[in-house]
């Protein structure tokens, strides 16, 4: 005896009494336009130049604490892991379009228009002048960051130990005497003599360790590496 309430049919008789089809329409596009402008815009801020570094005016009472970072927490964590630490017009790759709606909600939320972004990844990723674990940061003021957001995988459980290498050159000679050592002791008794003496085990180190360095130095020269710590906020490919 009863029919079955269709919401949807309700919601469509409730909608027409108020709206006409062509006043929606014109509505949503133009709420999309703006989106679409909003869009453009932080994206030009981004690629623009932004010295010094501004200041951006967040609520304090609206930030996560877990979020905010200090420049030297930030630094430590580049020097460890050999990452970068640049504007975000240095960035060759895309941003993610989940990190321009977090960008526009805090906007919203701030009542702000946020500016002087920075991104903390390999330098593989950014465009450097001749000279896989993005953060999106944007400035707070007096060496704070707060921490936007962050997106791809997560990096190589390996490339802390791999990035120690580099971390100086006390690490770099380090290293490179370690793998020497470890190169003497896989060559085989008899190569040069009977038996290996101690002497004859230290002129063969020495012999591994003198081309390791050849190696590791002609490397270093040849591509224009640098060492961890001068390099985490460099914009330089050589620096």
């Amino acid at each position: 005896m009863w029919n079955r309430t269709n919401i949807e049919e309700k919601l469509k008789k409730s909608k027409a009494k108020n709206f006409k089809g062509t006043e929606i329409m014109d509505q949503v596009a133009a709420i999309l336009k703006e989106d679409d402008r909003r869009e453009d815009a932080i994206m030009a801020r981004m690629k623009s130049p932004q010295k010094p570094t501004p200041r951006n005016h967040f609520n304090i009472d609206l930030l996560n604490k877990d979020r905010i970072y200090h420049i030297d927490q930030i630094q430590d964590i580049c020097i460890t892991y050999r990452l970068r630490f640049l504007d975000t017009k240095y960035f060759k790759n895309e941003i993610p379009y989940e990190a321009l709606m977090r960008i526009k909600e805090m906007e919203k939320a701030h009542n702000i228009e946020m500016r002087g972004f920075k991104i903390v990844a390999p330098s593989k990723m950014f465009k450097l002048e001749d000279a896989d674990d993005p953060l999106l940061f944007a400035p707070i003021g007096n060496g704070y960051f707060y921490l936007i957001h962050k997106w791809g995988n997560d990096l190589n459980p390996f490339r802390k130990i791999w990035a120690w290498n580099f971390k100086s050159f006390e690490n770099l000679i380090f290293s490179t005497v370690i793998v020497s050592l470890l190169l003497a002791y896989l060559i085989p008794n008899g190569v040069f003599s009977k038996d290996t003496t101690n002497v004859q085990f230290l002129l063969i180190f020495f012999f591994t360790f003198k081309s390791i360095a050849a190696i590791v130095l002609y490397y270093s020269f040849a591509a224009g590496k640098n060492f961890n710590i001068a390099i985490w906020n460099s914009k330089y490919f050589n620096a």
